[in-house]
């Protein structure tokens, strides 16, 4: 659940800290008060897009804090699959700081991305913002809806079934490039055969290039390197010159030879020169070899720079490497076997082609037959929820249409919500019927139906009262009642009749505060007490002033909501 949001220079607000409660969450305010800012600042600590236009004037940045408690093993599961860490105790705090022109992101100060905190988004809070009833009006939500509510089963099935459509569509690719007319066939098999032969031709080894080039060096720089090694060979006694090293270390030897007999250190030192001059004797006979080889050869050199030139522009031409040259000769080669036979080639397409359509159709109707399944379900339950929520006389249907011509890695399903709102109507498609209020009913429908399966605890309805008053209020009320029994929610409205069921209430103001010598406007949040929520509730019955009759029906209206609650607890 919300433990805390902490809001410091975002908009009208200053700095607040709200601490959030179990169960109904109840924010109200006058219109223009701040509370849309409330449910925005939620938003943007979840990586909702932020721009430097939110940070309040004559600020550096703004910052906003969340603190959840976390329980469910759900929830903590795939948190660990996003790699973010949370606290033993279960505890994750998310921070974002937005700065001019950037936004830095935290989690439990580990440094996160704003893509990160939307996945986290929907695991931790579901949000129904004032208009995210509108998306009932188009079919490809319904869809959506009904597959959350299939839960993990539907999953996997549309994993198998994505898997199989990724492999059939790669065979239609594969079939349309076999739509070839003769002189294009023959077009490619040139080009291919081409290509092969270039290739088969120069038949170059994996490791040549680096020999050649090891070679070219050493051959273009040839004059240099013979000059250091007749000069290494001069100075250390392999040539013919005055006193080298050789000559200068065999007199050493000579000298610590005559005297080693009469001390022990001496012996020592004549054993090591000796070593040195051992190393020094092999080394002139390596240098002498090595100078003989060197002898250029012209001839030599001209092959050795023209194969290096073959390998370069095959490697240029083909890929950048020996290995991807001869990796494309492959393709080339297979590519010549299907041209050359290009009608086998395509009746073996064909053959895969309807085996695997055959698969896709097959986990299509899986697909299919668990929506359908899931659909009986789902509308009972909502239509039973509709109830609740004083649609008296309602029917309610999902019709899921299936056609294999639309398969796709998603199914083959068509999905839509039909409904008739009184006795005697036909039962239609839920835009051809529903109301701006009858819409928020439902959603909220929806989303208690649909909160039983899931395993976010923290659900936020901004204003969901809209287009409601009188009994409905009270159904919509006694219903966010009964589902803060199982989760904690947090509910922005202007009704009192939703207002008089919370188990928490805050109020939400606009006042102004004394800031660098001026009088700033600032957005303020406080928790009220049973007395402030009477008084509250009266200022949203109505009325110039608050009479003694107006606060006796608020204080009614919250005794017949306690009435209420003690019956669902």
């Amino acid at each position: 659940m919300l433990y805390n949001l902490h809001v410091k220079n975002l908009a009208l607000i200053n700095e607040q800290e709200v601490d959030f409660e179990n169960g109904l969450n109840i924010m109200s305010g006058e219109t223009g008060a701040g509370k849309s800012v409330i449910i925005g600042s939620v938003n943007l600590a979840l990586g909702a897009k932020a721009d430097s236009g939110m940070i309040r004037t004559g600020a550096e940045y703004a910052l906003i804090e969340l603190t959840f408690g976390i329980k469910n093993e759900g929830q903590l599961r795939r948190l660990k699959e996003l790699d973010i860490p949370v606290e033993d105790d279960g505890t994750l705090i998310l921070q974002r700081k937005i700065m001019e022109g950037r936004s830095v992101c935290k989690a439990n100060g580990e440094t996160v991305s704003a893509r990160q905190l939307r996945d986290l988004s929907n695991i931790l809070i579901n949000i129904h913002g004032q208009n995210d009833h509108q998306e009932l009006l188009h079919k490809k939500k319904h869809l959506e809806i009904l597959d959350d509510f299939s839960g993990e089963e539907l999953i996997k099935l549309k994993e198998e079934c994505s898997a199989a459509y990724s492999s059939w569509t790669e065979i239609l690719k594969k079939l349309d490039e076999t739509n070839l007319d003769e002189r294009e066939r023959e077009r490619q098999k040139d080009l291919a055969s081409f290509e092969y032969d270039e290739i088969t031709e120069a038949d170059p080894k994996e490791g040549e290039d680096e020999e050649l080039d090891t070679k070219y060096r050493r051959m273009v720089n040839s004059r240099k390197i013979a000059e250091a090694a007749g000069i290494a060979a001069e100075v250390t006694g392999a040539g013919d010159v005055g006193e080298s090293a050789a000559d200068a270390i065999g007199r050493a030897v000579r000298e610590l030879s005559s005297v080693s007999g009469y001390d022990d250190k001496a012996r020592e030192l004549l054993d090591q020169l000796s070593d040195i001059d051992n190393l020094l004797s092999d080394f002139r006979h390596a240098i002498s070899s090595y100078i003989d080889e060197l002898e250029f050869d012209p001839e030599d050199f001209a092959n050795t720079e023209e194969r290096l030139n073959v390998i370069n522009h095959l490697k240029d031409k083909y890929g950048g490497s020996i290995e991807a040259v001869l990796k494309y000769r492959d393709e080339k080669e297979e590519e010549l076997k299907k041209l050359e036979d290009l009608s086998a080639y395509r009746e073996e397409l064909l053959l895969d082609e309807k085996k695997l359509h055959s698969e896709v159709l097959a986990a299509c109707k899986k697909i299919s037959d668990l929506r359908k399944k899931n659909a009986d379900v789902l509308s009972g339950l909502l239509k039973k929820a509709l109830q609740d929520l004083n649609f008296i006389d309602v029917r309610f249907e999902i019709d899921v249409d299936s056609s294999e011509d639309k398969a796709s890695a998603n199914g083959y399903d068509d999905v839509e919500f039909m409904i008739s709102t009184n006795p005697g109507e036909k039962i239609r498609p839920l835009e051809q019927v529903a109301s701006g209020g009858e819409l928020s009913r439902i959603m909220l429908a929806i989303k208690t139906v649909v909160a039983e399966k899931d395993d976010i605890d923290t659900l936020i309805f901004d204003e969901i009262d809209a287009g409601i008053s009188g009994q409905t209020a009270w159904k919509v009320s006694e219903k966010l009642g009964i589902l803060a029994r199982g989760h904690q929610i947090i509910c922005i409205t202007h009704l009192p009749q939703i207002a008089s069921m919370a188990d928490t209430h805050y109020e939400i103001a606009k006042g102004t505060h004394e800031e660098d010598g001026s009088e700033r406007t600032v957005t303020r949040i406080r928790k009220l007490s049973d007395d402030e929520r009477a008084s509250e509730l009266a200022r949203m019955l109505g009325g110039a002033q608050i009479t003694d009759s107006t606060m006796e029906n608020a204080r009614e209206m919250m005794r017949q909501a306690d009435g209420v609650k003690k019956e669902i607890a």
